[in-house]
């Protein structure tokens, strides 16, 4: 009997090793920067350039970049159309000849932002239109995307950050996957500050460890775009 169980202790620890995703037990990293660029009263631009990794330092899985112009409606209500090209490495495993997918990416979001005691709340609603090309075939794919993200100022300098994004296909499963994220921030000056923190990626069938580093910096370029007077 001892020798059965042992028998089928040792079966399920093999499913399971074998049902992890290479790369699965790798402590991956994303390093990123934000800004938010002010030109008018009404309007900034977005900037953004993500590089991930499949281990801490090295092993390339992704490099995003993204523009887009966003419209104040008010202080607490931004809508923003934009496009991000993504090219992404879809193996964990390195090999000659191996073909990086290229992605163009259309996206429209609308950002709601509120205040609960010391808590400040922002809820992110976006819609994604992605035209995938992975070099043999090409798909087109649409997903929305809702987070909502907390933060917690600590003192004038520090602060907290967490959020929870999900991901929704709206073809063929609906389930996209799920990014749950915590960071200690510091605000550098008063338009800039940096965060190091940490993400839980869950799919389907395979969860990512992530350790994150971001900066960002959100200028006013309205004194560019004034004219001098004379």
């Amino acid at each position: 009997m001892i020798k059965r169980l042992t028998g089928l202790f040792v079966l399920f620890g093999l499913i399971t090793v074998n049902a992890q995703q290479p790369g699965e037990d790798e402590m991956g990293s994303w390093f990123m920067y934000f800004g938010m660029n002010k030109v008018s009263e009404r309007l900034s631009v977005h900037t953004e350039a993500q590089f991930r990794f499949y281990e801490t330092t090295n092993n390339f899985n992704q490099m995003l970049l993204r523009t887009g112009l966003n419209y104040h409606i008010s202080e607490n209500a931004i809508a923003t159309g934009g496009y991000a090209f993504i090219d992404t490495d879809n193996t964990f495993f390195e090999f000659d000849g191996e073909i990086n997918s290229k992605e163009h990416r259309v996206f429209e979001q609308f950002i709601l932002k509120n205040k609960v005691w010391e808590f400040l709340f922002e809820h992110r609603y976006r819609l994604e239109q992605r035209f995938l090309d992975f070099g043999r075939t090409t798909e087109t794919q649409h997903r929305a995307r809702y987070r909502i993200q907390m933060t917690l100022p600590l003192t004038n300098t520090f602060f907290l950050n967490f959020y929870d994004e999900l991901f929704i296909n709206l073809q063929d499963d609906l389930f996209g996957q799920n990014r749950l994220y915590g960071a200690v921030g510091v605000n550098i000056t008063e338009n800039s500050s940096v965060q190091l923190g940490y993400l839980r990626n869950q799919f389907a069938n395979a969860v990512y460890d992530r350790l994150q580093f971001a900066v960002f910096y959100n200028p006013d370029l309205r004194g560019l775009f004034n004219k001098k007077k004379p």
